[in-house]
């Protein structure tokens, strides 16, 4: 007999039924060893990242596997709102989707349907193929996949944030994410998350969250700015990523040993 497969619950059943804000970290580096390694943080949940990262499906489907067995929540982010990209993801086992760049309620309806299938959406039916389905033993996936998924959506311009509202109002629509980097591209200051304007509109947003009676997470590396937007009400917050931490920490290490700048470092 094959072994009857029950999935983990989604994201957004995970945040309903938390009691404090969720605390996460990026996954870039595209190695499952070293989401692993973040899954066993104690951090309450991962974004593996599929838009600024080298990740392809293979590198996402290893990294989805080096996690389950840690209590830690996999979201993963797909490069785009491509419908068959999102297929691809869903059929990979994802359940917990970002999608990029969304700026407008039509925009989060069309996101909505590509996590569905008809008649509600478009998503294509190949579960017997597929991790999501566990290859079919998952009983009773095709009826309750809805249930499986949950999809957040990105905050990212100020077109977005003005839309903000209307998007939280698209059913089907679980969360909203807000991206303070983007964000301050849109609005004219670039590389400045901090700018009084930028934090002003990601306040704005995840007050708009708030009043609809969903979750905004957001990414704040500072720790004072994050414990700012967890005040403001933010559900989730990302306060770190692998590589970063990598790259702070390794600069700090050499900066102790060694001293002196990185040019004259990179001559030895």
């Amino acid at each position: 007999m094959p072994v009857r497969m029950t999935l983990p619950d989604t994201f957004a059943k995970r945040l309903a039924a938390a009691d404090r804000p969720q605390i996460g970290m990026w996954v870039c580096s595209g190695s499952p060893l070293v989401a692993e390694i973040a899954a066993g943080s104690g951090l309450d949940w991962l974004l593996i990242d599929g838009e600024h990262s080298p990740n392809t499906l293979e590198t996402i489907l290893a990294q989805l596997q080096a996690v389950a067995a840690y209590p830690a929540t996999p979201l993963v982010r797909v490069p785009s709102g491509d419908v068959v990209t999102i297929k691809q993801y869903l059929d990979l086992g994802v359940q917990n989707l970002l999608v990029p760049m969304v700026d407008s309620a039509e925009q989060a309806e069309a996101m909505v349907r590509a996590v569905r299938y008809p008649p509600a959406g478009v998503r294509g039916v190949g579960s017997a193929l597929a991790r999501a389905a566990r290859w079919n033993r998952v009983e009773g996936y095709l009826a309750n996949a809805d249930e499986t998924i949950s999809l957040t959506v990105q905050i990212e311009s100020a077109a977005a944030v003005d839309a903000a509202p209307a998007i939280l109002a698209t059913e089907g629509v679980d969360a909203i994410f807000i991206g303070p980097s983007d964000l301050a591209a849109s609005m004219g200051v670039l590389g400045q998350q901090e700018h009084p304007e930028v934090v002003a509109a990601v306040e704005r947003s995840i007050r708009a969250a708030v009043d609809a009676g969903k979750p905004a997470g957001v990414n704040a590396f500072a720790p004072a700015t994050a414990e700012r937007y967890l005040a403001a009400g933010a559900s989730f917050v990302l306060v770190a990523a692998d590589v970063s931490m990598l790259a702070r920490g390794s600069e700090a290490l050499a900066e102790r040993f060694i001293g002196g700048d990185g040019a004259e470092r990179a001559s030895y």
